[in-house]
């Protein structure tokens, strides 16, 4: 009896060796796996596709959208600034892609329409941000509009420190011979496929770090029929020329382990009466979409109404850009990826006081509330700052005494541990 006790006892000792290596190499593995995930190569591509409203892209049948969706999400979002504010923005077409550049309103970036003057460089584009942290990686432009590459990128322009892409294929409007314009304006359908082949073709080879794709027939077709069935076709050929895309990217993403970011939007909506015409503040012109195989959106996302300027923090994000501090201070849009702490920013002037409030979307830490009664950015200075006060983010108000400020103008930075929010406040 005694020895069948030391037998069992043995058995149960060595099984429960068994079970703890077991549990090591296990940790270690998933460890392991997590490092190797870690250290995955980066890529994003976003595309603009010109011109369509949400609920257009919500009521057609588009396999490959669906495809992409399916492995992430879909969300509504809108353009135009605030509305009777001092960001309202211009539902209209360059002004959507400098929004999305670079993270703010027409109030700072000043592309107030398609003529694209004076951008005002000092507002940074995600382009220029990623290659200042990462020289040797690579940037790509593949668009039917020069416009953008030479006026919203600014390449090689001083003002922009010289930037200049990697990968360009633009410049076909221009190339009458090969793309001969037609009444139909059929001619920009075949510009958007060679600009689409040549974007999945660069992307299955070369593989960019950060690449802008520009589709403009969507919305030739709008201005011309309106909502109507040739507007809709042109939407559904959209939608085969974005499954070419991303085929490229499962190409990258399984053959060369590389984790890819893709996100698909539009610029502004249209008219609800003929689908005709836009760049105004009624509902359906500031709505927008975005669809994207990023699942996890955060509380920010999912809580609250997203806009045009969120998705340039957000591939600053998945870049790992470390935004300089002036810049972050300036962005008017909110990441839909990783943590965040506070959104839906307001700040009312109450008799030489500044009453601010927030939502929480995290309960722990402290926000600071910072004000500049400057705008040097503007023109290429720096702010100063004075701290105000700092509380806890769930406390959700602050007000601010501004006796010692005064001042017919302000900028208030709200500080929290996972983000950054502003507003401009004109006393009159």
């Amino acid at each position: 009896m005694e020895q069948l006790k030391t037998n069992i006892s043995q058995t149960l000792s060595n099984h429960k060796t068994m079970l703890l290596r077991t549990f090591i190499f296990a940790c270690f593995f998933s460890l392991s796996l997590s490092s190797l995930a870690q250290n995955r190569p980066r890529k994003v591509v976003y595309v603009i596709a010109d011109g369509i409203p949400a609920d257009v892209i919500e009521r057609l049948e588009l396999p490959n959208f669906k495809k992409i969706i399916s492995a992430g999400s879909y969300s509504r979002m809108h353009v135009g600034g605030d509305k009777a504010s001092y960001n309202e923005t211009p539902t209209i077409s360059a002004v959507g892609y400098n929004s999305l550049l670079t993270g703010t309103w027409v109030n700072k970036h000043n592309v107030p329409d398609n003529d694209i003057k004076a951008p005002n460089y000092n507002y940074q584009h995600i382009f220029r941000l990623f290659k200042n942290q990462y020289p040797d990686k690579k940037t790509a432009i593949f668009s039917s509009w020069t416009d953008n590459r030479t006026k919203l990128l600014g390449d090689g322009l001083p003002e922009t420190g010289n930037f200049k892409p990697d990968f360009v294929a633009d410049g076909f409007e221009l190339d009458t011979v090969r793309f001969k314009h037609d009444k139909k304006a059929d001619y920009m359908h075949f510009i958007d496929e060679e600009v689409v082949k040549r974007a999945a073709n660069t992307i299955h080879d070369q593989a960019p770090d950060l690449s802008w794709v520009y589709l403009e027939y969507t919305d030739d077709m709008g201005h011309r029929y309106g909502d109507s069935p040739e507007f809709y076709k042109a939407v559904e050929m959209l939608d085969k020329q974005m499954g070419q895309i991303w085929d490229a990217i499962n190409y990258r993403q399984q053959r060369f382990k590389e984790d890819w970011l893709i996100v698909i939007t539009t610029d502004h909506g249209r008219d609800e009466k003929t689908g005709r015409g836009h760049g105004g503040q009624s509902d359906r012109q500031r709505s927008t979409w975005m669809v994207s195989n990023y699942k996890n959106l955060n509380t920010h996302a999912q809580y609250f109404d997203l806009s045009i300027v969120d998705i340039m923090p957000s591939i600053a994000d998945y870049l790992n850009i470390k935004l300089p501090k002036s810049v972050e201070q300036e962005i008017d849009g909110t990441s839909f990826i990783g943590p965040v702490s506070i959104s839906a920013l307001k700040a009312n002037y109450v008799q030489n006081h500044l009453d601010i409030t927030w939502k929480a979307l995290e309960k722990k830490g402290k926000v600071k509330i910072w004000l500049a009664t400057t705008n040097a950015f503007k023109t290429g200075g720096k702010d100063d700052y004075h701290l105000l006060g700092e509380v806890d983010v769930n406390q959700q108000h602050y007000l601010a005494d501004l006796n010692n400020y005064p001042s017919p103008y302000y900028k208030l930075v709200v500080e929290a541990p996972d983000n950054t929010l502003n507003k401009w406040i004109s006393v009159k």
